[in-house]
């Protein structure tokens, strides 16, 4: 991921903090300490800091004490945090390791290399095993399929395992007995990644103004009143058209593999493995 080129502390979000390390975090303080109105917004800025990391005070500054520190992970630093008062931090990033690491913030800051290693760590149960809101937080930031099939046809040749990895997709395999349920995952491209809502972090000019705009609209009295006309006649039924049916939609996921007629399902064609 690339770093902000202009980052500091005014411009440190709770979601581009992801994007830094321990020795940033103390460059950036350094370089805010210039500022006039650290002492009044250091409050906000620890609590952004705090967000991706673990910060403690440290208030025995013997060698013992440090090295404990270190070896826990912990970057040693001074920051003032009032005027001439300065204080010795030890400053360590959150790891994510489990699903529930997972946030709308830090979804973004990583790859998908390392979201199939979170995965893999917390799994057993397969994609459906996941709370819902975990499922939506890494799909606003990975296009996600999966499939199950009998392991020894996961692999077929023009199959949507070769497919997805020739895309650039990351797999996790989980064995299900006989069976195997593949999940792939792919960053989507950043301008999908944007989610329309607005962080506490975020101008609260902008948000200010758009509320007004939507006042405004709201206020409109000259629009004349729309008839409901929401009714549907049956020949317009909105029925699924199978044939619409694609790669990325289709799901092969199976309740319980193990009571599914194997030799029935060797005669299922190519197209079937999406």
């Amino acid at each position: 991921m690339k770093k902000e080129k202009s980052l500091t502390l005014k411009t440190l979000t709770k979601s581009n903090v992801w994007d830094l390390q321990e020795n940033d975090i103390y460059r950036l303080w350094e370089a805010a300490e210039k500022d006039a109105d650290l002492k009044d917004n250091q409050r906000h800025y620890v609590d952004v800091i705090r967000s991706a990391f673990d910060i403690e005070e440290i208030k025995v500054d013997k060698p013992e004490v440090l090295k404990k520190y270190e070896d826990r992970g912990f970057k040693i630093g001074q920051v003032r945090l009032d005027e001439g008062d300065r204080k010795k931090w030890a400053i360590k990033k959150r790891p994510i390791m489990r699903v529930t690491d997972l946030t709308w913030e830090n979804i973004h800051h990583i790859s998908a290399a390392k979201l199939v290693e979170v995965l893999d760590r917390n799994f057993g149960g397969g994609w459906d095993s996941l709370s819902q809101s975990i499922q939506d937080i890494i799909m606003s930031g990975f296009d996600i399929s999966t499939t199950t099939l009998p392991t020894d046809r996961l692999k077929k040749p023009g199959g949507m395992y070769e497919k997805k990895v020739a895309d650039g997709y990351e797999v996790l395999e989980i064995a299900k007995g006989t069976w195997t349920e593949a999940i792939f995952a792919k960053e989507k491209p950043e301008m999908e990644k944007i989610r329309m809502r607005f962080d506490e972090e975020e101008d609260p000019e902008k948000r200010n103004k758009m509320l007004d705009d939507d006042e405004e609209d709201d206020d409109d009295e000259d629009l004349p009143e729309i008839e409901d006309n929401y009714g549907v006649d049956e020949d317009d039924d909105d029925t699924f058209d199978d044939d619409k049916l694609t790669e990325e939609s289709y799901r092969t996921d199976l309740e319980d593999p193990a009571n599914l007629d194997l030799d029935a399902a060797e005669d299922v064609s190519d197209d079937d493995d999406y």
